[in-house]
């Protein structure tokens, strides 16, 4: 690999329900299977790449309590640089209630705990070079995701976002950007429009450009992604599967785009293997149970051009 993967974001331990269908406002359900395992948006993506055979370093938060112990341990046994996770006395670590139905659609809520003591000051330590690249997201606090996006671009590394959790204030965010990665929901409330199709994808690309990042990826669930880059958008279809669990589709995309990035792979060939990655994810339960190896991607892909 020709430089490391940074991704400055969240921990979670995420603590997952599984039930024919998901609850409605006020309505009680019997669930089914129960789980605890590592997830967060940062460490899902940290480990995504990893497990595709990038350098991996990841600046998160966590409590020192149990779960923050254990999501220590299941970095390390990735081969993740940890150096960069801070153990915080007195608060909980971040925890996510996740309920999957029969189809492998979820609802989510997300408690940060730590993860929103992760401060600007904790990026001093980052020291990216040209040729890394630089993964944030939004599960922590905006002051240190765009500090760690300026003090990557100053050092001339790669900078990308996955703009989720949605908030309206990383707009400000997208100038920083050489890569804005949203789904279609986290698109149409960037752009102010009502919806985002696979038909009008490739103008949400174009217009999500223009407000300053160098090139944009919008997920688009069974649909496959549109990415674009100057003048040129390709759409890249979702492998057909059987859903299980779509919990960490989108960070496996985002995390196996970065090893791209960071491989030195062109931003569309990367996509390319990201899509795959995205596709088997689902195809398992859990959010980094699900997360596929390199070897599985290339697998998969070999069969896909058969």
């Amino acid at each position: 690999m020709s430089g490391r993967v940074i991704v400055v974001g969240g921990i979670n331990t995420d603590l997952v329900v599984r039930s024919k269908t998901l609850p409605r406002p006020g309505e009680t359900i019997l669930g089914g299977d129960f789980s605890i395992v590592g997830g967060g948006k940062g460490a899902n993506a940290a480990v995504a790449a990893a497990r595709l055979g990038a350098s991996v370093a990841l600046v998160a938060c966590v409590g020192d309590d149990d779960f923050g112990r254990a999501r220590l341990a299941d970095l390390v046994r990735e081969g993740i640089d940890a150096g960069g996770v801070r153990a915080v006395a007195g608060v909980p670590s971040g925890v996510a209630l996740i309920v999957v139905d029969a189809q492998g659609e979820n609802t989510i809520v997300v408690v940060p705990g730590a993860n929103a003591q992760l401060e600007a000051e904790t990026i001093v330590a980052l020291a990216p070079v040209a040729g890394d690249v630089l993964l944030g997201q939004l599960e922590i606090p905006f002051a240190t995701t765009a500090a760690a996006l300026r003090r990557a671009r100053a050092a001339g590394a790669t900078t990308v976002l996955n703009a989720a959790p949605y908030d309206p204030a990383c707009l400000a965010m997208l100038p920083l950007l050489d890569l804005l990665i949203v789904n279609e929901v986290e698109a149409a409330d960037l752009l102010g429009w009502p919806q985002i199709t696979l038909a009008t994808a490739a103008d949400a690309v174009a217009a999500l450009q223009a407000r300053g990042p160098g090139a944009v990826a919008i997920t688009l669930g069974a649909h496959g992604a549109i990415v674009g880059r100057g003048d040129r958008r390709q759409h890249f279809p979702a492998p057909q599967v059987t859903v299980i669990d779509t919990t960490a589709a989108g960070d496996a995309f985002c995390g196996a785009l970065a090893a791209g990035l960071a491989s030195g792979d062109d931003l569309f060939a990367a996509a390319a293997r990201d899509d795959g990655a995205g596709g088997l994810a689902i195809t398992q339960a859990g959010a980094q149970p699900s997360l596929p190896r390199r070897e599985a991607v290339e697998l998969a892909m070999r069969r896909g051009g058969e």
